[in-house]
């Protein structure tokens, strides 16, 4: 077998070119990404990367309060994964769901877990282990406090098990850096629930999409 030559340093440096052009190239495209879980909005899925919700990643949606939609937001997505055989994990809730309307939207109610947990580091722990899982499809979850170090952990967890979750944050964490795949600002208006993307995988940061349906 004939030796390899090495390439010479100016060769070395466009082949490594040429590799990181069309690692961007892939990112860009969505082909080294798993094709999104549809959000049941058609606007919000055309400007989210890979069409819909990320995979084994994590989503923060940045409320100025609870109660304005941040829910309803995810039910289609939610309803699918239960449909599909898949768990659906809700840790650490600020209030006790209404099942009869869950029911009535379509959500398997036996698919579902309701886990009121303290909101530190007893609920972190529990979405870690929760996300881990194959068999859990969705984590939402109402931490206390959390920081970028915790927010990493939960992100590797998703992509171990390859469920979707969503973090629950105040508007102000928006000034924090975080590691989530994907950041959402949530802003009640007239015309329903406005969201705005802080943070994506994509080319549609800061896009602005109203959905008057979320914020029935």
């Amino acid at each position: 077998m004939a030796a390899v030559e090495p390439l010479a340093p100016a060769e070395r440096g466009a082949v490594l070119a040429e590799l990181r052009t069309r690692c961007l190239e892939g990112r860009a495209s969505g082909a080294l990404r798993p094709a999104g879980l549809a959000t049941g909005f058609a606007s919000l899925d055309a400007v989210l990367p890979g069409g819909g919700w990320p995979r084994g990643a994590v989503t923060e949606l940045l409320g100025e309060r609870a109660g304005i939609g941040e829910l309803s937001l995810l039910l289609p997505a939610l309803i699918a994964l239960a449909r599909a055989g898949r768990t659906l994990a809700c840790v650490a809730p600020p209030h006790l769901p209404y099942a009869p309307a869950l029911q009535q939207a379509g959500l398997p109610l036996e698919r579902l877990l309701w886990l009121p947990l303290d909101p530190s580091r007893e609920a972190l722990w529990a979405a870690e282990q929760l996300l881990r899982c194959p068999a859990v499809g969705a984590v939402l979850l109402w931490p206390a406090v959390i920081d970028e170090r915790q927010v990493r952990r939960l992100q590797l967890a998703a992509e171990t098990g390859g469920g979707s979750a969503w973090l629950y944050r105040p508007a102000q964490a928006a000034e924090a850096p975080s590691p989530a795949a994907l950041r959402l600002r949530l802003h009640a208006c007239a015309d329903g629930l406005r969201i705005e993307i802080l943070k994506s995988r994509g080319r549609h940061a800061h896009a602005l999409v109203v959905h008057p349906v979320a914020a029935a």
